[in-house]
């Protein structure tokens, strides 16, 4: 059992809980508590290790036997020492180090999303939620979006990373992606509604973020501009709320297709 706060497993995770520098020095990312591990396993997700609390609930206690036997490295750690290396207010008393890979892209995008300018790690997660519900084939991570593997983002996505192609990418790179897919963006003031906009053929949507909207790159690759048309006097949906919309917008018109 791991009871000093100098262990080397206990500083990688520290550190991986820090700066995406240190995940992409490490290779690796963090998956904390019982579902996401779960989740993690579930989909053949490569780990590094696992640390656990001897406190650990039943289901924890399963799944930590589920793992050994696959050959996963667990080692239990004192549950102080886990707590004080949790990113959560509560620990749920298992944290994975998992390695860091990106899934591979589709061969033709079909339906692509772009979160741009996306900073807060909760609509970042619901993002990319969304998107694995609503059958996205790849998210592509422009520059100025929050790093996607950051432990708040992992934990609101709910295993979307684990199944759900997820590439950072420069705007030149995401240009050539998207090549014959309409490319567009939510903009409160956009010239086509949602409910009006043809997204049945190769589509690519752009979620700018809250604050400053989407940036000049954004709006140099977009062919349409949409709008959410909102009937109450709200100024703007938040960009986790408005990314839900059209996806499941693009899953609506495509179904009605078929």
């Amino acid at each position: 059992m791991i009871t000093s706060t100098q262990n080397a497993r206990l500083k990688l995770i520290r550190a991986l809980a820090g700066r995406p520098r240190e995940r992409r020095s490490a290779g690796a990312f963090l998956a904390e508590g019982v579902r996401l591990v779960e989740e993690a396993h579930a989909a053949g997700w490569p780990f590094e290790f696992v640390l656990f609390s001897p406190e650990l609930g039943a289901r924890g206690q399963a799944l930590v036997e589920q793992l050994q036997a696959a050959g996963v490295e667990v080692e239990p750690v004192a549950p102080e020492l886990l707590k004080t290396a949790s990113e959560t207010e509560a620990s749920q008393g298992l944290i994975a180090v998992l390695k860091l890979r990106d899934l591979p892209l589709p061969p033709a995008l079909d339906f692509v999303l772009i979160p741009d300018q996306i900073r807060d790690p909760g609509n970042l997660g619901t993002l990319l939620r969304t998107a694995a519900a609503a059958g996205v084939q790849a998210v592509l991570i422009p520059p100025e979006t929050t790093d996607p593997f950051a432990p708040k983002v992992v934990r609101a996505g709910m295993g979307a990373h684990f199944r759900l192609a997820v590439a950072g990418a420069s705007w030149e790179t995401i240009r050539a992606q998207t090549t014959g897919c309409t490319v567009f963006l939510a903009e409160a003031q956009g010239a086509v509604s949602c409910w009006g906009a043809d997204f049945k053929s190769r589509t690519a949507l752009i979620v700018g973020g809250e604050a400053a909207g989407a940036s000049q790159p954004a709006r140099a690759l977009a062919n349409v501009f949409v709008n959410i048309p909102m009937p109450g006097k709200i100024e703007s949906l938040n960009a986790g709320v408005a990314g839900a919309v059209l996806m499941f917008e693009v899953v609506r018109q495509r179904n009605e297709a078929v």
